[in-house]
């Protein structure tokens, strides 16, 4: 039989889940959102959720680190299943779809990563995610080998000021188009 604190523990999993899932929403929709509002749509009380997330900012630090550990963790299972253009492709692809549906969260994750130390080591995650994928795709031939994937990332920086209420698809598919003809020299 379980043990009390090994179901406290697995309560407390359960609840930190559940806020950053209702912040995650509550964030995109609106860079205000409160936290009150925050804790009521994760079904938990206030203080539950200071307990987790003493600041605003910490809540928000880690919404988007755990968003960026998805984005980073799909480039190696993108090229574990495709060629590696293909794989870089559809990965930025990905990305711009993280950057349109985070665009709400755009304001509140400048703010509070402004100060915290943690964004350096979250950015580099990313800019590793990238080099994974360039090197692939130079190994292959497929782009040029003078790359350094800081500078693509900032070439695709673009995809984070796309209206999301306008057509960004095809817009982003555009900017992606002319970073990969940059790509390929």
């Amino acid at each position: 039989m379980p043990s009390r604190d090994t179901h406290r523990r697995a309560d407390a999993a359960h609840n930190r889940e559940a806020i950053l899932t209702a912040a995650l929403t509550a964030l995109t929709e609106s860079d205000e959102a409160s936290l009150n509002s925050i804790a009521k749509q994760a079904g938990v009380a206030n203080a539950t959720l200071y307990r987790h997330f003493p600041s605003r900012e910490s809540l928000i630090l880690a919404v988007y680190r755990q968003e960026v550990e998805q984005v980073v963790e799909t480039a190696e299972a993108l090229l574990a299943q495709n060629p590696p253009v293909q794989a870089l492709s559809e990965w930025v692809d990905r990305l711009a779809r993280y950057a349109m549906t985070k665009h709400g969260l755009a304001d509140a994750l400048r703010a509070a990563t402004s100060s915290d130390p943690l964004f350096a080591q979250t950015y580099q995650s990313i800019v590793g995610a990238l080099e994974s994928l360039l090197t692939a795709a130079q190994e292959a031939g497929q782009i040029r080998r003078d790359l350094d994937p800081n500078d693509v990332i900032l070439a695709l920086a673009g995809l984070w000021e796309l209206d999301p209420r306008g057509d960004w698809q095809a817009q982003a598919k555009r900017l992606f188009s002319i970073v990969f003809n940059g790509l390929r020299g």
